[in-house]
C-alpha cells in the first residue's frame, strides 16, 4: 500500500520531473554548442586572424606589428580567456535554469497568497503544478469549509443562549408570581397554598436544569476529558439508570423494558459512560409518546457490547437524523420549555464514546428511534 501511495507521488510531479528534465537537457545541449563555438573561434584561426586584422586596422596599420602583438597579448593567454568564455557561459545558462524553477515557485507563492486573501475562486498553476495545484485547492475547500462550520456553530450557540434566556424567563415570571400571590393572600386555604407551593417549586425544578445547561455551555470542553478506567457491570449501571428515572417515566406512564441476557462486565470510565446513557434515556423519555415501552438491549461479542435504546415516536427525518449528534443542535425546533435543552446531549455522548473507542449511531423509521452504542470490552487508555 506504502509502494503504491510513493508510486502515486512521484506521478503527481511526472510531468514537473520531465519539463524540467528536457530544459535541463536543453541546456546542456546548447552549452556544448556555444563551448564548441568559442573553442572553434578562440583556439582556432579564425580568432587570431579576427583579432590581428583589428590591431592592423586600428592601431599599427602593419600587419607584422599587429602579429607581434597578438602574440604578446592575446596567444599567452588563450587557455584563461577560453576558461573565462567557458565560466561566462556555464553562469548564463545555470541563471536561465534557476529562473525556470524560481517561476514555479513565484506561481506557487501567487496561489499561496490567493489561498490568504480568502478570494472565492479557484487557484490556478501550470500544468506541470497540477498535483500542487489540486492540493491548494483541497486546502481552501477544507479551510472555508471549517469557517462557515465555525460560523454556523457560532450562530446555534447565539440563538441557544437567546432561547435560554427567554426559557429562564418563563419559570422565573411563574415562581415570582406564585410567591408573590403567597405573600399578599391573607385568607388562602391550605389546598390552594399547597398548589400554588408545588408549581412554584416545579418551576424553580426547571429554573435550575435550565441553569446547570446554560452553565454547561461556558463550560464543558470536549477537547480536556480524561478517562479513568475501572471495571464495572454494565447491566447493573443501566438498571440503577433506569431505577432514577421513575419519576421521569411516571409522568407519561413509560415503561422501561430491559432484553439483557446475563451480566455484562466492562472495562470504562464510569463516570462518563453513566453520562451517556442518562442522555440517551433522557433523551427518549423525551420524545417518545405517552403510554409506551423504552427498550434497553445488550449483547456481548468476543470484544465488544453492543447497546441499544429503542422508543416509539415521531420518525426523525434523514436530514435531522444526521445532524443529530452536532453540538448545539435539537430536534425540537420550537424550544419549548418542557422539552427545551441546550442541544449539547448528544454530542457529548458522542465525544466520550468515541474517547471509548467506540462507535454510535442513530436510526429512526417507522416510528421506532434506535440509538446504538458499540463499546470495547476491554478499555484502552
Amino acid at each position: 500500500m506504502k509502494i503504491r501511495e510513493k508510486t502515486d507521488r512521484e506521478d503527481d510531479y511526472l510531468l514537473f520531473k520531465n519539463r524540467l528534465s528536457i530544459k535541463m537537457l536543453l541546456m546542456m545541449v546548447g552549452t556544448i554548442l556555444i563551448i564548441g563555438v568559442i573553442y572553434l573561434f578562440l583556439l582556432k584561426d579564425n580568432f587570431a586572424n579576427f583579432i590581428v586584422a583589428i590591431l592592423d586596422q586600428l592601431i599599427y596599420h602593419d600587419r607584422s606589428d599587429a602579429i607581434v602583438a597578438y602574440l604578446k597579448s592575446f596567444k599567452a593567454y588563450e587557455t584563461g580567456l577560453f576558461l573565462i568564455a567557458f565560466s561566462g557561459v556555464l553562469f548564463i545558462i545555470f541563471r536561465c535554469y534557476l529562473n525556470s524553477i524560481l517561476k514555479y515557485f513565484r506561481e506557487i507563492n501567487r496561489g499561496i497568497d490567493t489561498l490568504v486573501s480568502e478570494e472565492d475562486k479557484d487557484i490556478a498553476l501550470p500544468p506541470e503544478l497540477a498535483a500542487t495545484e489540486r492540493k491548494i485547492n483541497s486546502i481552501r475547500r477544507t479551510l472555508k469549509k471549517r469557517k462557515m462550520d465555525a460560523e454556523h456553530a457560532e450562530q446555534r450557540k447565539n440563538d441557544l443562549v437567546m432561547y435560554l434566556a427567554h426559557d429562564l424567563k418563563t419559570p422565573l415570571s411563574s415562581v415570582i408570581g406564585y410567591i408573590t400571590l403567597l405573600r399578599d393572600e391573607k385568607q388562602i386555604s391550605d389546598e390552594l397554598r399547597e398548589r400554588y407551593l408545588s408549581i412554584a417549586l416545579d418551576k424553580a425544578e426547571r429554573l435550575e436544569e435550565l441553569l446547570n445547561e446554560f452553565f454547561e455551555i461556558t463550560r464543558f470542553n470536549l477537547s480536556n476529558i480524561t478517562l479513568v478506567y475501572s471495571k464495572i457491570s454494565l447491566t447493573k449501571m443501566l438498571e440503577q439508570l433506569a431505577y432514577e428515572f421513575k419519576p421521569m417515566l411516571a409522568e407519561k406512564n413509560l415503561k422501561c423494558e430491559f432484553e439483557i441476557k446475563s451480566d455484562i462486565m466492562l472495562s470504562c470510565d464510569a463516570n462518563k459512560l453513566q453520562r451517556v446513557f442518562d442522555n440517551l434515556l433522557r433523551n427518549a423519555v423525551c420524545y417518545c409518546y405517552e403510554n409506551t415501552s423504552i427498550v434497553i438491549t445488550a449483547e456481548k461479542t468476543a470484544d465488544h457490547v453492543l447497546l441499544k435504546i429503542m422508543n416509539e415516536g415521531d420518525t426523525i427525518p434523514q436530514e435531522r437524523l444526521v445532524r443529530i449528534f452536532e453540538q448545539f443542535y435539537r430536534l425540537d425546533v420550537s424550544r419549548s420549555s418542557s422539552t427545551g435543552g441546550a442541544g449539547l446531549g448528544l454530542a457529548i455522548a458522542k465525544e466520550i464514546v468515541e474517547l471509548h473507542h467506540g462507535q454510535i449511531s442513530a436510526n429512526s423509521e417507522n416510528g421506532i428511534t434506535c440509538f446504538e452504542v458499540m463499546l470495547p470490552i476491554v478499555g484502552k487508555s
